[in-house]
Parts: C-alpha cells; structure tokens; sequence
C-alpha cells in the first residue's frame, strides 16, 4: 500500500484568501491553477507534474530556515531565473547563496510569502 505522492499542504494564516491570492498571482500554486503540461486546472486543486519531492524533517535547532517557523516550503521549478526575473519585477525580496547550489543537487533561491513563510525555490539538475 505505497502512498503516491503528498495529497496537499495545510497551514494556519491570518489571511487564508489573501495568502491563497499572493500564491496564485506569483508563484501559480493553489486551487485553479495546472503547471504546464500537467492537465487542466480544477476549481479544488492544483495540478503538478511528477518529479522528485523531499521528505525531510530537520532538526530542531537547525538554521536552515527561520527558529520561530515549523516548516519551510520547497517548490520544485523549470527556469528557477525566469522565475526570479518575475518575482523581482513584483517587487518580492529574493535570497541566494552560491553554497545553496551545486550541480548533484541543483540551483536554490528562496522568497517569504506576506506571513513570513519561506519558500525554498528548486531548479534540480538537468536530467
């Protein structure tokens, strides 16, 4: 009985329908919206492409990511610069370091939703 893949992400907000507008309008993720070549969109849910996702809890003095959060989201992208180029023009602060990448594991920015979330965006390595 193999669990096929994550069925959804839940989390607490202040503004759960100004949250789910910020992530429609920037990153394309939430309820009516297909990544390409994923399918149609449906009014529920969104539809993704199959691909890797990372399953990891950390421990819990890491500095990975922020210590007053309990969780760290990772978006899995195609044109990781393309992406940014649209985030900067939104006026949306990005955060790199060049020891985020290499090439086993791939290219890493990472942006806050407007509650402060951080958003791990993944570019993996060319297959």
């Amino acid at each position: 009985m193999p669990v096929l893949g994550i069925g959804g992400f839940f989390w607490r907000a202040r503004d759960p329908d100004g949250l789910a507008t910020w992530y429609k309008e920037h990153l394309g993720v939430g309820a009516g919206c297909a990544a390409d070549e994923a399918g149609e969109p449906s009014e529920w849910a969104w539809q993704v492409q199959g691909g890797p996702v990372v399953f990891q809890p950390f421990g819990a003095a890491t500095d990975y990511f922020a210590a007053d959060k309990q969780f760290m989201l990772n978006l899995r992208v195609r044109d990781l610069e393309g992406m940014l180029e649209q985030l900067n023009a939104a006026g949306i602060e990005i955060v790199t370091k060049d020891e985020w990448d290499s090439p086993e594991t791939g290219k890493f920015a990472r942006i806050h939703d407007p509650e402060g979330n951080a958003i791990e965006l993944w570019e993996p390595p060319a297959s």
